[in-house]
């Protein structure tokens, strides 16, 4: 299988499925294309139906979209999810939620993995974001005991909020302390930390990105490589 994704250091869609299968120890081949600005469309749709990344090609098989994505590998790979029938099904619930939910995270708290920000003052729908996906969190570690969203194993649940993980870091979100814990866990997961040091390693930037970036708030602290504007 070849998994297509763009830059590690913005593509918080990208991180889901490339998180999941190499820290699930699914193998396949990873492909980047890397944005060239805020509007990519026509670049991706050479090998993407909806022109967006990721995209997962598995032989004569596209499938796109980071949910597809992983409903297709959890029908080869039971690992994807929890085995437990509840930790399963909450586990589904949460990942659909984080697809289709938490626009003002996405819009306010844009994913760059190699800054930190010192954000501007929060709107009340990002305020509200906040706080459900800090109250999942804290349901996932207490009802299913941990160390993972969804029981003892990292499955899909953990994948599809690894982004927010970024992001929490990034803006110094608050999470409590079940969710803090478990944010340092997935900062230290081995897949994570590959994922960053690829990100901190990439040579350009893309201005639509870093603009937003600097709306955000104020950048306290760059890590990435210093380099050339896409």
């Amino acid at each position: 299988m070849k998994l297509v994704i763009a830059n590690k250091n913005y593509s918080s869609w990208s991180l889901r499925p490339w998180v999941l299968m190499t820290a699930l120890g699914i193998p396949f081949e990873e492909e980047q294309v890397p944005f060239a600005g805020l509007d990519n469309y026509d670049e991706f749709r050479r090998f993407s139906p909806s022109g967006q990344v990721p995209v997962l090609i598995d032989g004569a098989r596209t499938i796109w979209d980071s949910l597809a994505i992983t409903l297709y590998l959890g029908e080869r790979f039971p690992a994807v999810w929890p085995s437990d029938a509840d930790a399963r099904a909450w586990a589904m619930c949460a990942a659909a939620e984080m697809h289709g939910g938490f626009s003002a995270l996405r819009s306010d708290c844009c994913m760059n993995v190699g800054v930190r920000v010192s954000p501007r003052p929060p709107r009340p729908a990002l305020q509200r974001d906040v706080a459900r996906i800090a109250e999942l969190f804290e349901e996932g570690l207490t009802r299913f005991g941990g160390p993972f969203l969804a029981g003892a194993d990292f499955t899909a649940a953990d994948a599809f909020f690894a982004p927010v993980v970024f992001r929490i870091r990034t803006y110094g979100l608050a999470m409590g302390p079940l969710g803090s814990a478990w944010v340092e866990r997935m900062l230290a997961l081995p897949a994570m930390r590959a994922w960053e040091e690829a990100a901190l390693a990439e040579t350009y930037r893309e201005e639509g990105h870093e603009d937003e970036l600097a709306a955000a708030g104020l950048i306290t602290a760059d890590f990435r490589t210093t380099t050339q504007t896409c």
